[in-house]
């Protein structure tokens, strides 16, 4: 392989029946084991969302890195629509645009939240938390022209 087509590759994403293959057993072992093990991706915390699909209104779990709200796990995550910085928002953003009540599980929590993206004044303040929670938010921001939007997922009211 020449080094050129080893460097544009290097910034693709895996195929995507892979990082399917992969969703699907983490989130498996993350639920027989209750969130004590398969917790974290690269030793940084996960949680699992589950949200309803735009198109189909089918439930659907996916983990997602874990970004506490500022004001603690009980006010609340942040979610951060990066795609490993790819040019278009992941799947899961429509989803939550078209149905914001979601639910988080974070290890010894379930958490019933409503989620809707930071305003540019909001993000200002949150995307320097996100970064703390998770550094390479800031190379995947390095990586795209889009803006990366972050929900505030916030307790719904009863």
């Amino acid at each position: 392989m020449s080094e050129q087509s080893t460097a544009a590759s290097a910034g693709n994403p895996p195929p995507r029946w892979i990082l399917k293959l992969f969703t699907r057993a983490h989130l498996l072992l993350y639920r027989l084991f209750r969130g004590r093990l398969f917790s974290t991706l690269a030793g940084d915390p996960i949680c699992i969302v589950t949200m309803t699909g735009a198109k189909s209104g089918k439930k659907r779990s996916i983990p997602l890195m874990l970004v506490p709200h500022p004001d603690g796990l009980d006010s609340g995550v942040l979610l951060v629509a990066s795609q490993g910085g790819a040019p278009r928002h992941p799947v899961w953003y429509y989803n939550l645009v078209a149905h914001p009540d979601i639910v988080v599980e974070a290890p010894g929590k379930k958490l019933r939240l409503r989620a809707r993206v930071a305003s540019p004044e909001e993000k200002k303040v949150f995307w320097p938390v996100c970064v703390e929670h998770y550094a390479p938010y800031e190379d995947y921001q390095q990586r795209t022209d889009r803006d990366i939007p972050v929900f505030v997922c916030e307790p719904r009211a009863a």
